[in-house]
């Protein structure tokens, strides 16, 4: 999956990071393809993440007639702890391409990318692991590799490329006395809170390898690619941090400090001089969307038919006449329930149903929990004119990928499976 600068409109900004080099964003993924796309905005990644060392509060000085305790807090033990309660969980993914030998006329499978996956679910017959999509993109075959090393052939339940997410479905038995992970409530992630990434960056020979950061920012709005044509197939609002993330790490774990999922992790920035920016899908979405392809094989995702940007994010001399310094800035209306709605290019959507939409991040986030079919209301500023549309959201088209099956032909997997939400209601 490649990124782009979802904010810059085509020209660059005027004043202080909007004067940006180009840069490359690089999916976290090893041998299978990973997306190189040129940046008006951004930069070089480091691959090197310092270690979290434990903090100590000395005591302060000491008023007279009072005493003051010291208190001693170790990051690096909460760390251990949480790596411990899901590591068990990570698997490597490795992915299998048919391979034709032009002077023999014969094919073989043969290993062609590495990632990452966890397993967050588990019934009487099967375990399901959740990764990238980009990961089992175009796969003959998908095997798990487990902590001990033990290859165990997965099936593609199915694939989400506008979230860049895939569910597989392994034999029970291998799995027996594995706990699956849990997911946290990824809309309570503070910024600067504990983040620690476990995958296997470089292949298996690094297998469960885990880096320490900070959740850097709570919303980012990314891109996201289909990994063969690079055509942009929508926004995504994602999770940055700064804990080392390396191709090979796609589809593993973000974890709190409890270790607990807040994200899968998806992609980094590389470009000089610029290092500690990786970003992970978060938990939420990750929910609702590998819910769905349990349920259908599928997931299906309102369309609103616009295409915009945040107002922030343009220069001002590009804003139109409104009485705001916040929103979505339509560029063009493609959709037919927005265009029969008069939503126009030009107008600012400042609210969806009632709620503040001030940039791309709010409008998808409010989008995503809606169905296609239903009707939302939008607040606009066409000008100084305050008014408020209804529109009938559309669907995206259907991006699913073939699954893998058992036989190494790509056959489908049986689906749907009709399972259990295995998140709760």
């Amino acid at each position: 999956m490649g990124y782009y600068n979802p904010d810059t409109p085509g020209k660059p900004r005027a004043q202080g990071a909007l004067r940006w080099v180009a840069t490359v964003v690089v999916s976290a993924m090893a041998g299978a393809g990973a997306t190189l796309a040129a940046l008006p905005a951004l930069a070089r990644t480091g691959l090197d993440q310092p270690a979290v060392p434990a903090v100590s509060r000395e005591p302060a000085p000491s008023p007279v007639g009072q005493t003051v305790t010291s208190v001693s807090v170790s990051v690096a033990d909460g760390i251990t702890e949480a790596v411990k309660r899901v590591e068990p969980a990570v698997v490597g993914v490795v992915n299998y391409a048919r391979v034709s030998d032009f002077f023999t006329q014969t094919s073989k499978l043969e290993a062609t990318g590495v990632g990452t996956g966890v397993l967050f679910h588990k019934d009487a017959q099967y375990g399901f692991i959740v990764t990238n999509n980009h990961v089992v993109e175009g796969a003959a075959k998908v095997e798990a590799v487990l902590e001990q090393g033990k290859h165990v052939l997965a099936n593609v339940v199915g694939t989400d490329p506008y979230t860049d997410l895939a569910v597989l479905r392994v034999p029970l038995a291998p799995f027996q006395n594995v706990q699956p992970a849990q997911f946290a409530n990824s809309d309570e992630v503070e910024v600067g809170e504990p983040a620690i990434a476990i995958g296997t960056p470089m292949g298996l020979d690094f297998a469960d390898t885990v880096t320490a950061g900070i959740v850097s920012a709570k919303q980012r709005i990314m891109p996201v690619e289909e990994p063969q044509t690079h055509q942009t197939l929508d926004y995504q609002a994602v999770i940055q941090t700064d804990a080392a993330i390396n191709p090979g790490n796609s589809g593993g774990p973000l974890v709190n400090i409890h270790g607990d999922v807040i994200g899968i992790n998806s992609s980094k920035i590389v470009a000089p001089n610029f290092e500690g920016m990786g970003f992970a899908i978060p938990a939420n979405a990750v929910r609702a969307t590998a819910q769905e392809i349990m349920k259908t094989g599928h997931a299906s995702h309102p369309a609103l038919g616009i295409s915009g940007y945040s107002l922030s994010s343009l220069p001002q001399q590009w804003w139109p006449d409104v009485p705001v310094d916040y929103g979505v800035f339509v560029r063009s209306v493609s959709g037919a329930g927005a265009k029969q709605a008069g939503l126009q290019p030009q107008d600012v959507i400042v609210g969806i149903d009632g709620k503040t939409v001030k940039n791309m991040a709010d409008l998808r986030t409010h989008l995503f929990q809606k169905k296609p079919g239903d009707k939302v209301t939008l607040r606009v500023y066409r000008g100084s004119r305050q008014l408020d549309l209804t529109v009938q959201l559309g669907e995206m088209p259907s991006q699913n990928s073939s699954a893998a099956g058992e036989d190494g032909r790509g056959a489908v997997a049986e689906t749907p499976f009709g399972l259990p939400n295995p998140f709760g209601d």
